[in-house]
């Protein structure tokens, strides 16, 4: 496809398989995805039976309040490195999403980053952030463009950022111009209705993060945003720790608790069994798997989301393969 064949208008739908993905890669830190380890990782990801993966990396900005997105400098990956990852799973037989990100120097979460709703002499704006922010957008579009990549996501999570429509629509026609396959935006968990810009890009995700026993009425809630506006869903995140504690919070990667590789799969076994029971729910990537894992003999006290040589991974491998 090219980019004169579709109407900016139209929507892109998804290849037509099931969503069964793997998030690789996080947080793309250089030198980190051309290294021996990162081709064992992956061959060692698809014993889980992934047909997807999505490729996620991070560039740095300094502060929560700070305009400039430093995505060009060290730590963050190479125009070379993300095309040796996306040829690497393309070797693999998988289909690739390619998520750039945001994440904040000092440690604050991305979801954070905001400034005034009204511009004041003096202090950053909303337009300068997003004016760097669209920039590292649209640069790795292109990068998505050239590559082929089947899905290409234009942000994740950023819960103060999401009130700024206008930017937000403005980027999207913008990544049309430049990527001519589908886009999504990963908003964040219990944020889905809160989204007014869902028809500005052709697919509705969101990280599924919810706790055990919770599962059928977020399910629920979900779908009566997805039936309002008619277009396909994924979970471009969800997943829990190893750790007995994180049943309840999959989401806090620092939750204090006891590595549980039985906790772990519980959950996921709870969450891909309730996902496959819709028929609205295109699939799942999985948080996540990284680019030089852990010995298999360090899995029992692993206590991190990644399911290498854990009970998870064989319930992974089963729901992948139905």
């Amino acid at each position: 496809m090219s980019l004169t064949d579709t109407p900016l208008s139209a929507k892109r739908p998804l290849p037509a398989v099931p969503f069964h993905a793997m998030t690789w890669g996080w947080t793309g830190v250089r030198g980190s995805w051309t290294t021996p380890q990162a081709a064992a990782s992956l061959d060692a990801m698809m014993e889980v039976k992934p047909n997807w993966v999505v490729l996620a990396y991070a560039a740095l900005q300094d502060t929560a309040q700070s305009t400039t997105i430093n995505w060009r400098d060290q730590p963050s990956l190479t125009d070379d490195e993300i095309r040796a990852g996306v040829s690497a799973a393309r070797e693999r037989g998988l289909l690739v999403c390619l998520k750039p990100t945001v994440n904040v120097a000092d440690g604050t979460w991305r979801a954070h980053i905001g400034f005034f709703d009204k511009d004041a002499p003096g202090e950053p704006t909303w337009n300068e952030w997003f004016d760097s922010y669209d920039e590292y957008i649209l640069h790795h579009a292109a990068l998505a463009e050239e590559l082929g990549a089947d899905l290409f996501s234009i942000g994740c999570e950023m819960v103060r950022a999401d009130t700024r429509e206008d930017r937000w629509r403005s980027l999207a026609a913008r990544v049309r111009e430049v990527y001519s396959g589908p886009i999504t935006y990963n908003c964040d968990k219990y944020q889905e209705e809160n989204v007014t810009w869902w028809d500005a890009v052709d697919i509705i995700s969101s990280s599924g993060y919810y706790p055990t026993g919770d599962w059928d009425a977020q399910l629920a809630r979900i779908k009566s945003v997805v039936d309002a506006h008619g277009q396909e869903f994924v979970f471009l995140e969800a997943g829990c720790p190893s750790r007995d504690t994180s049943p309840a919070r999959p989401n806090d990667w620092a939750l204090a608790g006891e590595p549980s590789e039985q906790a772990q799969a519980d959950y996921l076994e709870e969450m891909l069994a309730a996902i496959d029971e819709t028929d609205w729910v295109l699939g799942v990537a999985l948080w996540d798997w990284p680019p030089a894992l852990y010995s298999l003999s360090e899995a029992a006290s692993n206590d991190d989301y990644c399911m290498y040589g854990k009970k998870g991974a064989e319930v992974v491998a089963r729901h992948f393969t139905r």
